[in-house]
């Protein structure tokens, strides 16, 4: 445990990649195979899961503190963050402490997960305090932060899943790219598990994906990607980006982000059953209705459920729109060109003739002025705008620049009033930079969107002295402020919210520009929002 607080520290402390790659190499080297695959597994931000609650957290350490209940919660609203609140009112451990046992006992990061972490799940509040307390004291203050984030769910640390496969491919010995692909699929951290990982016969998940290739945005010139002929342009599709993996007598559905979503998509599932063995697409699952998607906020009913009854898949069909093949009869595809994995993907499409497994548009134009032309119609289609693809270029592990592009549609705009704010987390914890955000209807503001980005530090600081002078009222942490900021601010879409009083939310809403020379009376209003609902997105 106190070998990877140390990297932990480490990595927190530089932004420069090599001295974080080193940090990585030099841990995974010297730590035992079942530390190792435990930091590989957090490192890489696989999914964590609270195993105490927050509330009996911070009435333990109003208790060991000696502080009343009121304090930690206003310590925790000027700090920003729980775990370092906590760990810094809490009573000294750790080194120091006298407490030899309980030192020894923490060492390992394998057995501290597993007996402290984890072994609080399913726990009575008594007894998960008293294993809560007994950790406290074999632990000093840095260890006790990251013991915090580990039983909140809450691990997170400034270092890039890519970086992290470089560094665990240079202490195996094989290239990135091999070992991003050992690292997909359902991987455990096990000392065996971190064995085979290192092995040179590394067998893995027999049914894991590939590593995902990502595209950047285009240039703001996209004349300066080259002749526009050299690319193949599809539709980019507002779904869940997946592959599908079908070998021996299974098949599989991968979510982008490494979950099996087998649950929400069986009809998907069984299709794929009637594919070849050893075929691997890539592609979107959609919501689609006869022949149009039905937008995202559709699709997110499926997401994460386990099992689809008859009603919700009537109100929600689903299909997965393929636009690449990385395997044909277990043959792995990814060096072959675009246009070659395209040809092929269609005859096996076409071969297999299923309804819900259909094969992406190609959009035909040969110049940047006719693909312009063609983006220009995204929104009415339901799409985002185009994907730009270079028709001889492999499928790569990653988001390497110059072969795949996003060529988005601009993003709606509105003028918003800032009326609530919120302190920050982090290094932000002391100035108020989380804004909830109103537009007028029928004389009242009414919230649509939170936004967390987009000003600059001066205008944070800026922000944040205005709303200190103009609070007039409180709620909890939150501050309501006087109705005078006009900020402009960007999103990708709308769709109807049954849980906002707008009726509506907006995606990825963030601050573009600060409107001082606006009023607060020339925001926009609700019913041009709703307007733009008009415009499919």
């Amino acid at each position: 445990m106190r070998r990877f607080h140390g990297l932990y520290r480490e990595l927190d402390a530089t932004s420069r990649t090599s001295r974080k790659e080193s940090a990585l190499v030099a841990y995974f080297e010297a730590a035992p195979a079942a530390d190792a695959a435990w930091a590989a597994h957090l490192l890489l931000g696989r999914r964590g899961r609270r195993t105490v609650n927050t509330r009996h957290l911070r009435e333990w350490a109003a208790e060991e503190s000696g502080l009343p209940l009121w304090l930690v919660e206003e310590s925790y609203d000027a700090v920003g963050d729980l775990a370092e609140t906590i760990a810094l009112l809490v009573p000294g451990g750790g080194r120091g402490s006298g407490n030899g046992t309980e030192e020894a006992e923490v060492e390992g990061l394998g057995e501290f997960i597993e007996q402290r972490v984890f072994g609080l799940a399913g726990l009575e509040p008594e007894a998960q305090r008293t294993l809560v307390l007994g950790t406290w004291g074999a632990l000093d203050a840095g260890e006790r932060f990251l013991f915090h984030k580990l039983i909140s769910g809450g691990f997170r640390v400034g270092v890039a899943g890519g970086l992290v496969a470089r560094a665990l491919a240079k202490v195996a010995g094989v290239d990135r790219a091999t070992m991003m692909h050992r690292l997909a699929g359902r991987w455990e951290p096990t000392a065996e598990a971190w064995e085979a990982l290192m092995s040179e016969d590394e067998g893995g998940d027999p049914l894991r994906p590939y590593p995902f290739f990502l595209a950047h945005a285009v240039p703001p010139e996209v004349e300066d990607l080259g002749a526009a002929a050299d690319f193949q342009a599809e539709w980019k599709w507002d779904g869940i980006r997946a592959q599908a993996v079908r070998r021996g007598a299974e098949a599989v559905l991968w979510s982008r982000g490494g979950d099996l979503v087998n649950g929400g998509f069986p009809e998907i599932v069984g299709e794929l059953g009637e594919l070849p063995s050893g075929t691997v697409l890539d592609g979107e699952l959609l919501a689609w209705d006869r022949d149009r998607p039905m937008g995202f906020h559709q699709l997110q009913r499926r997401i994460q459920r386990k099992s689809v009854g008859k009603k919700l898949r009537e109100e929600v069909p689903v299909r997965l729109m393929a636009y690449d093949l990385l395997e044909e009869g277990g043959e792995d595809l990814r060096q072959l060109g675009t246009s070659e994995r395209r040809r092929r993907l269609e005859a096996l499409v076409r071969r297999a003739s299923l309804p819900r497994i259909v094969v992406a548009e190609v959009v035909e134009a040969s110049t940047w002025a006719a693909l312009a032309d063609a983006r220009a119609t995204a929104r009415e289609r339901g799409v985002e705008g185009l994907m730009l693809k270079r028709l001889d270029a492999p499928y790569r592990a990653g988001r390497p620049r110059g072969d795949w592009w996003k060529w988005k549609v601009d993003p709606f705009t509105l003028d918003v009033v800032l009326v609530y704010a919120q302190r920050g987390h982090g290094r932000r914890a002391s100035l108020y930079t989380d804004y909830t955000l109103a537009v007028w209807s029928a004389g009242e503001l009414v919230p649509v969107a939170k936004a967390y980005s987009g000003l600059t530090d001066k205008e944070i600081r800026r922000v944040d002295a205005f709303v200190r002078r103009h609070i007039i009222d409180r709620f909890g942490p939150v501050r309501v402020v006087e109705p005078e900021l006009v900020f402009e601010i960007a999103f990708e879409g709308i769709q109807p919210s049954t849980r906002h009083k707008a009726g509506l939310s907006l995606r990825f809403p963030r601050i573009v520009r600060w409107r001082e020379d606006k009023a607060a009376s020339e925001a926009d209003t609700l019913e041009s929002v709703q307007a733009l609902m008009g415009e499919p997105s």
